[in-house]
């Protein structure tokens, strides 16, 4: 395989790239990202995401997914309600052919996202039926877990979850692990290198279940700056030097973890 990234978790079909789309794909190519996993958190992305599908088929991978929490179109955030599925339900079906995974989905129990109990049982319900989806359409998941991460993982074990990428994971290492034993992969994006907090897991994980995102256009190696998936050689180059690695052992791995997570991807492929 030549030595190419997988982005395997970002919003290209953010406000943030309407602008100048055509220039960050083209950076994009120029890092040598051959894939752009592209999530959605609400229903109103879903068609977007398809779109760049159609515009970048070589490029762009979609996911649909429903997001534990909802903006709603404003700045403010709530949690995720069971009616906020109700559009999305028939289009996980309708695009099947279309996916590669189903996300981002997940649990968000920041407090003041999340301030009530009925905000967390709403945010599993809603959880459980898309894990329910990935089942019956044979996809992996795509996963947010914000001070949830060994509710999330648990849940995923007990539903029979066998494929899942749980996205800028920031649980305890041992949790982690327990994730490890199931099958499923990390991934970090290069706002990892200003959080020394991370290294300790990173350090802990096998490479084996490590994959690279951006998350763009948030968590970038500047806060104030938009990320770009261009940026994913950060995250390899920060892992690899935790982890006493040549940033191409660490590529390349990264790269197969996601042909084996994404079984899709290796279909659409042109190599």
């Amino acid at each position: 395989m030549e030595s190419v990234f997988v982005d395997c978790h970002c919003h290209i079909s953010a406000r943030e790239f309407e602008e100048d789309l055509e220039d960050v794909i083209q950076r994009t190519r120029e890092a040598r990202v051959k894939t752009l996993i592209a999530v959605t958190e609400e229903v109103r992305e879903f068609n977007r995401v398809l779109q760049l599908q159609q515009s970048y088929p070589d490029l762009v991978a979609p996911c649909l997914g429903v997001h534990p929490l909802q903006s709603c179109g404003g700045p403010e955030q709530r949690s995720v309600k069971l009616q906020d599925l109700d559009e999305a339900l028939p289009l996980f079906y309708k695009h099947r052919e279309h996916l590669v995974a189903i996300g981002e989905i997940g649990l968000d129990f920041t407090p003041w996202c999340t301030p009530t109990q009925q905000d967390r049982d709403n945010q599993v319900t809603v959880f459980l039926k898309q894990l329910d989806v990935a089942k019956q359409l044979d996809l992996p998941v795509n996963i947010h877990s914000r001070s949830a991460a060994k509710v999330t993982i648990e849940t995923m074990r007990e539903q029979g979850i066998r494929g899942a990428l749980l996205h800028n994971f920031a649980g305890k290492p041992s949790v982690a692990l327990e994730g490890v034993k199931a099958g499923y992969y990390f991934s970090f994006p290069p706002a990892v290198c200003r959080n020394q907090q991370r290294e300790k897991l990173i350090k802990q994980l096998p490479l084996e279940h490590i994959c690279l995102e951006t998350d763009s256009p948030a968590l970038g190696l500047d806060k104030q700056v938009r990320n770009e998936p261009r940026n994913i050689s950060a995250s390899c180059r920060y892992i690899a030097e935790v982890k006493g690695l040549s940033p191409q052992t660490v590529q390349l791995v990264t790269t197969q973890n996601a042909h084996r997570l994404f079984p899709r991807l290796t279909h659409t492929d042109t190599h």
